[in-house]
């Protein structure tokens, strides 16, 4: 049986104190629309020149030096949560834990076991956890039998989402193998999206409230290669629809899919919608950067007032519509006087709505060219939705190790994973939890 055993725990701080003008940093307005306490990822790199268990030894110092020059760089994430409006900059440093695992990494990417993902990470990604006082950035570095290790990061999704903590990781990594030209984060996002109270963050429970289900969760991988993509896109193409991307596509077919299981599972059919998270840097690239730090995310969202049997193309046109909406014009309309209602109206339409799938998109972060000095990352991945209450009906999108596929995280109620399964309409395309390995 597959065991894992914490073998050290320590906190590493910031290798420089943190100014004391920079004690405190305020959260922005958006920071308050994610629910989730944890942004987790982790990642996996075997043992490609056959390091002894001294070179582990030696590659964990890196990690904890490199970390400790990244955090002087990413101070508030050598924090601790104070409130939804506030980190304290104490430097109390990263919660940093080793562990080893009763196998080789070989064996564990050949058959993944899903159940114990989770206890890759330094905390367990519950809907509860990261209260005040909690360590904003948690690692936890797992060393198999082979030597090849998974480095893993829950870090609070009060301050990071997926582009921000692409962000920190590339820094870290540069540092660990020793770059010259270091990642400096972009901290203006307060200053840009100022929060006064928490309207946003009452606004935006009542609304991910209503779509917290209890129930059994399933989380499935569905894998899609390039050469089923290329045909994919052709599909969705051929009524007119100009150069539909990767995400699209298997965002509109997922899409259609979960509605055949949601028609199947109840008997009848509801209207459906589908939300994107829209990643705002690449909005307004007059204000924002790449490297900019914060939740700088908006929700759009799209309706389908029909059933499952709506063409492919029409529900990618949709998917491609709601993103669009996410524009310059709309997020000045945010920032200015009516910002509260339009944000209000927006949330709301997802809170109404019956069948519900919820999309986030990693793809092209970057996180498989995180090389801290003994290569790249053979897989990379999240965390398994597990738990009571959890938010179903949700779906993470992943480049697959070449860039070129697209790996997709579904987590449903345990029937409708059944039917989604079988699905032949998605079979055609997709793969059902392949071993990573088959995916380079």
């Amino acid at each position: 049986m597959t065991s894992i055993e914490i073998i050290s725990k320590e906190h590493i701080k910031p290798s420089s104190p943190t100014p004391q003008h920079l004690k405190s940093y305020n959260l922005s307005i958006l920071d308050q629309l994610i629910p989730a306490p944890y942004a987790p990822i982790i990642l996996y790199y075997p043992n490609q020149d056959q390091a002894s268990e001294f070179d582990i030894q030696q590659r964990l110092n890196s990690l904890k030096d490199s970390l400790s020059e990244t955090l002087t760089r990413f101070y508030p994430l050598a924090g601790t949560i104070k409130s939804d409006l506030l980190i304290d900059c104490n430097d109390v440093g990263a919660y940093f834990a080793v562990a080893r695992v009763n196998t080789r990494l070989n064996k564990f990417l050949n058959h993944v076991d899903l159940d114990l993902i989770n206890h890759f990470l330094p905390c367990q990604p519950t809907f509860n956890g990261c209260s005040e006082g909690s360590c904003v950035s948690n690692v936890q570095v797992t060393i198999f039998e082979c030597c090849g290790i998974a480095i893993s990061l829950c870090i609070s999704h009060k301050i990071l989402d997926g582009g921000a903590l692409s962000t920190f990781v590339k820094s870290w990594a540069g540092s660990s193998y020793g770059l010259k030209q270091v990642v400096y984060p972009n901290m203006s996002a307060p200053s840009l999206f100022p929060a006064k109270d928490l309207w946003l963050k009452d606004s935006s429970m009542v609304m991910w409230g209503s779509l917290f289900k209890m129930g059994k969760c399933r989380t499935t991988r569905f894998v899609f290669d390039s050469t089923k993509l290329a045909i994919l896109k052709a599909k969705a193409s051929k009524n007119g629809l100009k150069d539909p991307t990767r995400v699209e596509v298997v965002s509109g077919l997922l899409w259609k899919c979960v509605m055949a299981a949601f028609e199947e599972n109840t008997g009848s059919w509801k209207p459906s919608l589908l939300s994107h998270v829209v990643n705002l840097r690449k909005r307004l690239v007059s204000t924002l950067s790449e490297n900019s730090i914060g939740n700088l995310i908006l929700i759009a969202s799209a309706k389908c007032d029909s059933d499952s049997r709506t063409p492919l193309h029409k529900l990618v046109e949709k998917v491609r519509g709601g993103v669009s909406k996410i524009n310059g014009e709309f997020v000045k309309k945010l920032q200015g006087d009516k910002g509260r209602e339009v944000m209000e109206e927006s949330l709301k339409g997802i809170k109404d709505c019956a069948n519900y799938i919820g999309f986030t998109s990693w793809c092209k972060m970057g996180f498989y060219e995180a090389d801290f000095g003994w290569g790249k990352p053979v897989w990379v991945c999240g965390s398994v939705l597990e738990g009571h209450p959890v938010f179903m009906n949700f779906v993470v999108l992943n480049d697959t190790q070449n860039g070129e596929g697209i790996e997709a995280w579904v987590s449903m109620d345990e029937a409708a994973i059944n039917v989604l399964k079988h699905d032949p309409e998605l079979l055609e395309f997709a793969s059902v939890d392949p071993s990573p390995l088959q995916m380079v």
